[in-house]
């Protein structure tokens, strides 16, 4: 294998092309957690299960969107897997290493606007969801 191409079942394809496939893969299902819950997220505020914005909810809507985030999570590990060009699992755990990120990011930005749980709760779900969307893919794939 030289350092410009590699070998993808019998198929030579350059390098860069596999890293923006990958990098695509783990795009696509964040792209599809973050349309999911805002959308989701939005829905409900609209039909007035969540209150108006500025309004803090109830810890037990939080039990609500927890439920729907990882239920999310998953499907998008599903998504990253899938469109992985190989190694669907490494790159659902990506993906699972990028959520842990950006949820604890919006942890400390947004810490004040709900329970500590809610906050941990993303940061802790983002890795297991998105193995388990691999594995998923994994057992479909068979």
């Amino acid at each position: 294998m030289s350092a410009t191409t590699g070998t993808l079942r019998g198929v030579t394809a350059p390098l860069p092309r596999r890293a923006l496939r990958s990098a695509g893969a783990v795009f696509a299902g964040l792209l599809a957690i973050v349309v999911l819950s805002t959308a989701t997220d939005a829905v409900l505020h609209a039909t007035g299960v969540y209150p108006p914005f500025p309004q803090r909810m109830a810890d037990s809507l939080f039990v609500l969107a927890a439920a729907y985030r990882v239920v999310y999570g998953v499907g998008a590990g599903y998504v990253t897997a899938r469109l992985a060009p190989r190694s669907p699992t490494a790159h659902a755990l990506a993906l699972g290493g990028v959520g842990v990120v950006l949820s604890t990011a919006g942890a400390v930005a947004m810490g004040a606007y709900g329970p500590a749980w809610y906050s941990l709760a993303n940061v802790a779900i983002a890795l297991p969801c998105a193995w388990a969307g691999a594995r998923l893919h994994a057992r479909r794939a068979r």
